[in-house]
């Protein structure tokens, strides 16, 4: 991993000093190698791990505590940090390849070969019954016609046309069930 110095020994805001600078050399000397083969391991993407060594050192700089530490006891700190960087690059859009495009793309229309299937599958089913629960199953379903509507048209006591219902529904499962209609 190729070594650079700073320019000027200014840190954020301006805080730092060239004993900064000196502190975070010395912890690019104990850790860059070690940390550099570490995210190589984790991501096998060597330019991304000089980005995240790099990325690490900086937030080493900009965190007093780690910079006024012995730069031998800072270790475990700075390979969790680049875990946590690579994790998050790992999350991130860009890993992704996601971009953003100027217009949605169209909705992909589905052909309607399952619904035609279905329609199929339940027309056979509702063949498969009486003619008397047929017509009370598809007023209710296919009409939305209340008890009392069916009732009236079908010139049978609303307690008929529950039954009727109730026992056509019924055989009506069953018929799916025997064509291998589970749901």
């Amino acid at each position: 991993m190729p070594r650079t110095r700073l320019d000027d020994g200014s840190g954020p805001g301006g805080r730092a000093t060239r004993r900064d600078a000196a502190r975070l050399e010395a912890l690019y000397d104990a850790h860059a190698a070690p940390l550099w083969r570490y995210v190589v391991h984790l991501t096998g993407d060597r330019a991304g791990a000089d980005d995240i060594v790099q990325e690490t050192l900086l937030r080493a700089w900009r965190t007093p505590r780690i910079l006024e530490e012995d730069p031998s006891t800072t270790r475990s700190w700075m390979f969790t940090v680049a875990r946590h960087l690579v994790i998050d690059e790992a999350r991130s859009a860009h890993r992704r390849r996601e971009v953003d495009v100027a217009e949605v793309p169209e909705r992909v229309a589905g052909d309607g070969t399952d619904a035609l299937f279905e329609a199929i599958i339940v027309e056979e089913a509702l063949a498969a019954l009486s003619a008397e629960h047929r017509a009370v199953v598809v007023r209710a379903y296919y009409r939305g016609l209340s008890v009392a509507e069916m009732a009236g048209e079908l010139e049978i006591p609303p307690g008929t046309v529950k039954s009727r219902l109730h026992y056509g529904l019924r055989a009506l499962r069953l018929a799916l069930q025997e064509k291998g209609v589970t749901r």
